[in-house]
């Protein structure tokens, strides 16, 4: 029995997770970022259709100290950015109620193991009601349509209204609860004019009965119900399949771990109870239940969910783990540096969470569109009972077509036109390591056409090592080292790799600055430092050698001692380039490295036009002017130097490192060694684009086709509520594509390539 203080959320047709109503949001669901704002999730069983967004979020954004409030349509969720100060999470959840939606406060781990079956499994069991009644309805009107009549029709059409309507009752709940949510707030969604048509069908059908009428249509009632429960099942399983990849990850998630206690005894643990300096030990055959460092053991570890790389990575002592990897020869011993909510894996689907509640120009158009429906269709129904009233029709004949008005308009395929693109992109995407953190931003990607690349770390592998090195003293490689450590800049860290002597610790630094484009500066005793760019530290202009990045430091009045380094070209840098040109796009290379360097690297990458000692106001100045000519540009930068022209490119790439994935300002992040991501990431965003104008397309001329259709006459409510639910799922559907179209283009380069391979190889 549930308490007063209680209500039942869960599917349509059956309660689930008891949520209390006076104790508010726990705490726990608020996560707050370093900018003072503050982020909190609800999840929405019942939100079906853009209407359903669009009462929810202005609802949400009405309240003080929200900025932002985006409803998911594919994952039932509802994110919310507002000021920690000003926001009030619980007055939130009382606005969604309001609107007429049960909502919680969303837990991944208990929506993904228990909800997610009990709704498909309460929207199977009232179709199994609805389709059970249908038939024996069915077969006690073979008897009507086969001449029986008088008496022995009265009784077939009783004992058909005897087992309708009791199954319309239970199997119609997923569409009447919504319904009388919706109206006691006050507000009409998608579920209230099919709840009409379904009731008038089996109000007229009761009143035939109750009147000695020759026809009933209680059969036509519940198999309209039990078609329309089918549409809704099979849309659920396709915006589950869409979203699987999310759910993939989410299932990655270890729910304990063996930890070592400081006196060596071990036990399994909640992952909850794991924080920062624990150490636990992870098998072989294990995956990864946190990030942290290996401090015990060697074994190969399969990053494949992360990179989407296959070939697994052999790591060690000192090396990093991340939750979600798989363990595969070895047991390793780990510290643990996050908290389960704060890893790597977390962090993904974060991601991934903010992409699919991004809107770009086609989700807004999709959101206006749909948001007057409602009102719409009620007004061309009530249309279409008065024109047939006047054209001399019957009551019967008139509500009958009323009805089919009513079930077959439905925005549903116009609100998932474009999310379903977005999910199954995204899952793609995430399957090849590239995570996109903006849905708007594979919209804007589509529409490049110019991509500028930096060179340190983009174009290279950003691990330069030490080529050449100056005759320096023990302290001041001591220094070199301390300063190395300071900074984020690869050229830094690759020094302070090469300075670093076991056993020797770097001086303690003071007052340490750094500067973007120059270097940094600090003081050790009376001393100041300076390592960076020649000109920062007053190194004469000579003395260089061609080819080489360069890194320079200077103690004092001491002369500046120069250290030289190569960086490695990409293995696929040059095949991207030409990949990208030949789909039309001009390549830039834009560089804060001296001019020997860059003409090197962009010689051997194919790039004509190249930029060499531009700092990083002077990129995002580049990249502004571009835009001003009316260019399209993709910025694919290391997002450590180059966040300024990150932010002024029209959308953005970065390769990071998992540890900086978090850090990185681009609207796109992808891992791995390879620069394959960013060809792969503009053919899906241009795949995605045509499937979403394809999408748009099948939306708005199924409506133009089915309302007159219904209109006119010529769709049963029946036929209606087949047509109603195929739509829909013909948009999720033709989503689903995406990742069917991208292996068969794959597959067909790769077997063009080894066909053109196989033809320079054969003897004349």
């Amino acid at each position: 029995m549930e308490s007063p203080d209680t209500i039942a959320v869960g599917s349509c047709c059956a309660p689930g997770a008891l949520v209390s109503t006076r104790g508010g949001v726990d705490p726990t669901f608020v996560r707050h970022k370093d900018d003072g704002t503050s982020h909190v999730d609800f999840l929405v069983p019942e939100m079906h259709c853009a209407a359903c967004i669009g009462k929810i979020e202005d609802g949400l954004n009405a309240l003080p100290g929200v900025s932002r409030a985006r409803a998911n349509l594919t994952s039932h969720r509802v994110g919310v950015d507002f000021d920690a100060a000003a926001g009030d999470p619980d007055a939130m959840l009382a606005a969604i109620e309001s609107a007429g939606y049960d909502a919680r406060p969303f837990d991944a781990s208990a929506f993904d193991a228990a909800n997610r079956d009990t709704i498909g499994g309460d929207l199977v069991r009232c179709m199994a009601v609805a389709g059970f009644a249908a038939g024996n309805i069915m077969l006690l009107s073979v008897s009507v349509w086969s001449g029986a009549s008088d008496a022995t029709r009265e009784l077939f059409h009783w004992l058909s209204a005897l087992i309708a309507l009791p199954a319309i009752a239970y199997a119609g709940r997923p569409f009447f609860r919504s319904a009388l949510r919706s109206l006691s707030a006050g507000a009409l969604n998608m579920d209230v004019p099919i709840s009409i048509g379904v009731l008038l069908a089996a109000a007229m059908s009761l009143y035939e009965t109750a009147t000695g009428g020759e026809h009933a249509y209680f059969d036509a009632a519940v198999s309209l119900l039990f078609f329309l429960l089918v549409g809704r099942f099979l849309d659920y399983r396709m915006r589950d399949v869409a979203r699987s990849a999310a759910t993939r990850l989410m299932s990655l998630s270890a729910r304990s771990a063996m930890r070592i206690a400081a006196d060596g005894t071990v036990a399994h643990v909640p992952i909850a109870d794991i924080g920062p300096g624990d150490v636990v030990r992870i098998a072989a055959g294990e995956r990864m239940p946190v990030d942290g460092v290996i401090i015990e053991g060697a074994s190969d570890i399969d990053k494949a969910m992360l990179t989407g790389e296959p070939v697994p990575e052999r790591v060690e002592a000192g090396s990093q783990a991340f939750a979600g990897t798989l363990n595969l020869t070895g047991p390793l011993t780990v510290r643990v540096t996050a908290r389960a909510g704060d890893t790597l894996l977390a962090e993904i689907v974060r991601l991934m969470e903010a992409a699919e509640h991004s809107s770009g120009p086609y989700v807004r158009l999709a959101d206006r569109v749909s948001r007057h429906y409602a009102p719409f269709v009620h007004i061309v129904a009530a249309a279409t009972v008065i024109g047939w009233l006047l054209l001399g029709a019957g009551w019967h004949t008139a509500l009958t077509t009323a009805v089919a008005v009513l079930i077959i308009t439905c925005p549903c395929a116009l609100g998932l036109a474009v999310p379903a693109v977005q999910v199954v992109a995204g899952g793609f995407l995430l399957g090849r390591g590239v995570m996109v953190k903006d849905g708007s931003a594979l919209e804007r990607l589509a529409a490049i056409d110019t991509v500028v690349f930096d060179k340190t770390g983009t174009l290279t592998e950003g691990e330069p090592r030490l080529a050449r090195s100056p005759d320096a003293t023990p302290d001041e490689w001591a220094i070199a080292a301390a300063f190395g450590n300071a900074s984020r800049h690869p050229l830094a860290r690759a020094l302070a790799a090469a300075a670093t002597v076991p056993g020797v610790a770097p001086p303690a630094l003071d007052a340490v600055v750094e500067r973007p484009g120059d270097g940094m500066e600090g003081r050790i005793g009376d001393d100041v430092v300076r390592l960076g760019r020649r000109a920062f530290v007053g190194a004469p202009e000579t003395g260089s050698d061609p080819g080489e990045s360069e890194i320079w430091l200077r103690v004092g009045e001491a002369a500046p001692l120069r250290f030289g380094f190569q960086d490695t070209l990409r293995a696929d840098a040059a095949a991207t380039v030409t990949a990208l040109r030949q789909a039309g796009l001009d390549v830039i290379l834009l560089s804060g490295d001296r001019r020997e360097a860059v003409e090197r690297i962009a010689s051997r990458a194919g790039i004509a036009d190249w930029h060499a000692g531009v700092r990083p106001d002077g990129k995002a100045a580049f990249l502004a002017g571009l835009g001003s000519k009316g260019r399209r540009v993709l910025m694919v930068g290391d997002g450590l130097n180059d966040a300024p022209a990150l932010a002024a490119a029209f959308v953005s790439m970065s390769p990071a490192s998992a540890a900086d994935i978090s850090q990185a300002a681009a609207d796109i992040v992808f891992t791995g060694r390879r620069l394959e991501p960013v060809t792969t990431a503009f053919d899906v965003a241009r795949l995605g684009r045509r499937i979403i104008r394809e999408n748009f397309a099948l939306a708005i001329g199924y409506n133009l086709i089915a309302v007159p259709v219904a209109i006119l006459g010529f769709a049963t409510p029946l036929i209606a509520a087949v047509a109603m639910s195929s739509s829909s799922i013909l948009v999720t559907a033709n989503a689903l594509r995406l990742p069917l179209v991208m292996r068969l283009r794959r597959r067909v380069r790769t077997s063009g390539r080894d066909a053109l391979l196989g033809t320079r190889e054969r003897p004349a």
